[in-house]
């Protein structure tokens, strides 16, 4: 998904079936055109397909609802804060957002919702949507998620591995690698790369398994990573295993070839579908769900035996 810093928002028609494309997609209307128009505004950057997923099941709902999405995402917490701000001087008639960097998106977040639009947060956030003033918040718990990582390795004698961060300052994935800390009964690192930058990841890998030749598991937090990643492990030589958050079709396709040992999962369609929804429905009828708690879509562990069951969602673009 291409970042579009400074670009504004970019509104979707569902209903014309035209292909989705960087920046845009689809939304519905009807004759009169959408009911509600609501902004979809995340960290996503270049190439990541797990936000393909979280829009797609966006673009689902607002199709359903009749409703028009803007979508705009930028992996800078600065711009990704201007683009909030642009949400509400259009006045839209809710935000969902993501919360990676929820300092730099604070004063935006607390501005829309001054200004009375809904928001609600997705993805990543869990400890700061509340004081924000967000309505409600879809996702996992990426510390109980790297837990369940952490708990699966020790399972599979692990001894030692490298946590690989691609975006440095994003607080999920540092919760991601300290779940994993928590429950792993071996010795683990973090390794940063530049998400941004797939050549960067492969050499950085690659660098640290030759340097390090004992690391027996490689963890990384996005499935186009873990891709990357199998390359690495290739280049250095090195007889360690693989493991990943979040899936892709590729991911499962790897994980079906025994590339992959097991992926944790937190069915990002499911966030970007229940966010929107559930604007509409706050909107229609003043319905909210979670009841003051986070909503969680995951997490789920799966292995290589449910790979056949979820390959076919998975070349959908919706697992």
């Amino acid at each position: 998904m291409t970042a579009l810093a400074g670009a504004g928002l970019v509104l979707t028609l569902a209903a014309c079936g035209a292909p989705a494309g960087v920046g845009g997609a689809d939304a519905p209307t009807t004759e009169s055109g959408p009911t509600l128009k609501i902004a979809m505004i995340t960290h996503s950057g270049a190439g990541d397909t797990f936000w393909d997923i979280v829009r797609s099941g966006a673009e689902a709902a607002a199709k359903k609802d009749h409703a028009a999405l803007l979508y705009s995402a930028d992996p800078d917490g600065a711009r990704q804060a201007q683009l909030v701000d642009q949400a509400v001087d259009q006045k839209v008639d809710g935000i969902i957002v993501t919360l990676a960097k929820p300092d730099a998106l604070a004063a935006s977040v607390k501005a829309a919702v001054a200004a009375g639009i809904p928001v609600v947060s997705i993805n990543s956030g869990e400890d700061a949507w509340q004081p924000l003033g967000v309505l409600a918040h879809f996702g996992q718990n990426e510390t109980v998620a790297g837990e369940a990582a952490g708990a699966k390795l020790t399972e599979l004698g692990a001894k030692k591995i490298v946590c690989v961060i691609h975006e440095q300052g994003n607080v999920g994935h540092e919760a991601r690698c300290d779940g994993i800390a928590k429950t792993f009964t071996g010795s683990m690192e973090r390794l940063y790369v530049n998400g941004v930058d797939m050549s960067n990841v492969a050499s950085t890998i690659t660098s640290k398994l030759q340097t390090t030749p004992d690391i027996d598991y490689v963890v990384t937090l996005g499935a186009p990573f873990a891709m990357t990643a199998i390359d690495a492990i290739a280049d250095a030589g090195s007889s360690a295993k693989l493991a990943t958050f979040d899936l892709n079709a590729d991911a499962v396709d790897a994980m079906k070839a025994g590339k992959i040992q097991f992926i944790v999962d937190q069915q990002p369609y499911l966030q970007g579908y229940s966010a929107l929804d559930n604007l509409w429905l706050y909107k229609t009828n003043g319905n909210m769900l979670g009841g003051g708690k986070t909503v969680y879509t995951g997490p789920q562990i799966l292995t290589q035996s449910d790979a056949e069951s979820i390959a076919k969602f998975a070349k959908n673009g919706t697992r």
